[in-house]
């Protein structure tokens, strides 16, 4: 009986939170009906998340954990500043070529001598990216 439930109560939350987009995928629901399942499939996606952290609490329970020799808050910090310069970089950068990019390519089928031009914006948008990893290489170097 265990085994069984071990088995359907997972795929029952899987489908609980699929069904409610089937009709979106096919392309058979309204505006309003997509907007409805969305708020209903996150909230599905949320319930089944806290159902199975309180049925299960040991699965997420938190372990002790000895430090090796040498390691200290610090380093986790060091590791979390890093991951934060490296990826909240990157989401500027995303946004900086997001409104580039089609700037440019509208600039340059107007006038095709703005290539040069409109290649610098572009390129100075992933360049935050850049900065950012070279910020997370010296922090943890």
């Amino acid at each position: 009986m265990l085994n069984v439930l071990k088995i359907m109560v997972p795929i029952l939350g899987v489908l609980l939170v699929i069904l409610p987009l089937v009709k979106v995928f096919k392309g058979n629901a309204s505006k309003v009906s997509v907007k409805k399942r969305m708020i209903l499939h996150v909230a599905l996606f949320f319930a089944l998340v806290l159902g199975l952290a309180l049925a299960t609490p040991t699965v997420f329970a938190a372990e002790e954990v000895v430090p090796a020799a040498g390691e200290s808050v610090g380093t986790g910090l060091k590791y979390i500043a890093a991951a934060l310069a490296t990826g909240l970089s990157a989401l500027g950068a995303g946004i900086a070529v997001a409104a580039a990019a089609p700037s440019a390519i509208g600039a340059i089928s107007e006038n095709p001598k703005n290539f040069g031009k409109s290649l610098i914006f572009v390129a100075l948008g992933e360049g935050v990216a850049i900065y950012g990893l070279l910020i997370s290489i010296l922090i943890i170097g």
